[in-house]
């Protein structure tokens, strides 16, 4: 029987994680992953990669809580084994602080990360201008090891990797089904103006003792050790396309992660950097369809996750399985995949 040719199009966490489940799950599929940009030139290569998120309010909660939890469990099995440290994943311990009680104070997740609780008084003592706080454990991924650690799992399985430009999905009308991944480039390549970035600017400091993540609920401000480093940020400035270091964002960052934790005076900064988050009012994982040459081709839609990425991005890629298994049996009845 012929394989059913697929193309994953993005090679960020959203479209390696897919590409891995695809290829692991579907003998049948002969999977390509293709790309103009792969790490450590990714959005994704950048991130954090703290495990919390924000609600979808027009997604089902019980569709975010199984995508935050297959992602939870995936990464805590990787954790847990002896690949954590080459694959970037280690667990995390730490704060969220508010400036008021927030009307929501135990989030859709609360329950899936390890240890969830609010913050006493004496806790908050620390932090005067916040009245409220939770204090957790969850997991780090660090896409810089990552993603290349997907990579070889992906070849490993029999997928294919191709470094090009794609401007249109139309000219991938010879594979059978398209997983579109693309990210920002969904804008073009899916014709979806609701697609728009979110600059993000991060420091990367040597401050090994810091081993505890600190973050504002704003989103604006945020302390995480990681392996090698702590990352510190950031920035939200919604439209806003500038890749270039802003040095007065480096200086406003700085200036509220010390407020936080004040021995960051101590800090050496090793780096900087600036990704656009790929983001949307809510991410689109759904079913499409292209039709191109005289045929329709199945497209699953996966993209739009924001700043959210690395938390969702196995969970939603076993959505998108789900979703190429149907499409696949559509256009195939009678093919065992």
């Amino acid at each position: 029987m012929p394989q059913v040719k697929v193309a994953v199009v993005g090679a960020g966490v959203i479209g390696f994680s897919s590409a891995v489940c695809i290829a692991e799950s579907l003998p049948n599929a002969a999977v390509t992953i293709i790309a103009e940009k792969f790490s450590p030139d990714t959005t994704s290569d950048g991130a954090a990669g703290i495990f919390f998120a924000a609600e979808f309010h027009e997604i089902p909660v019980e569709r975010q809580r199984r995508w935050f939890k297959d992602s939870f469990n995936h990464l805590l099995q990787i954790a847990h084994s002896a690949q954590a440290p080459h694959a970037g994943v280690m667990l995390s311990s730490g704060c969220q602080i508010f400036k008021q009680e927030p009307a929501v104070k135990r989030p859709f997740w609360a329950d899936l990360v390890i240890g969830f609780r609010e913050m006493s008084p004496s806790e908050l003592q620390r932090f005067p201008e916040h009245g409220f706080g939770q204090v957790f454990t969850t997991l780090k991924c660090e896409c810089s090891r990552y993603l290349p650690w997907l990579q070889h799992r992906f070849i490993k399985a029999g997928g294919v990797v191709e470094q090009r430009h794609v401007s249109s999905l139309n000219e991938l009308c010879g594979f059978d089904l398209i997983v579109n991944c693309s990210g920002l480039g969904s804008k073009a390549l899916a014709d979806d103006s609701a697609v728009f970035p979110v600059r993000g600017q991060v420091l990367k400091v040597s401050a090994p003792w810091i081993q505890h993540f600190i973050r504002d609920s704003d989103g604006k401000t945020y302390i995480y050790p990681g392996i090698e480093s702590v990352t510190v940020g950031g920035t939200r400035q919604e439209h806003d396309w500038r890749l270039d270091i802003d040095e007065q964002d480096t200086t406003g960052i700085l200036e509220r992660c010390k407020k936080l934790e004040p021995s960051l005076e101590n800090a050496v900064v090793l780096s900087k950097w600036v990704g656009l988050r790929p983001s949307r009012k809510c991410p689109r994982v759904e079913r499409g369809v292209m039709k191109t040459k005289g045929k329709n081709i199945p497209v699953v839609h996966n993209y739009g996750h924001g700043g959210w990425g690395v938390t969702l991005a196995w969970g939603c890629a076993v959505d998108t399985l789900g979703l190429v298994t149907q499409s696949l049996r559509d256009i195939r009845p009678v093919a065992k995949l």
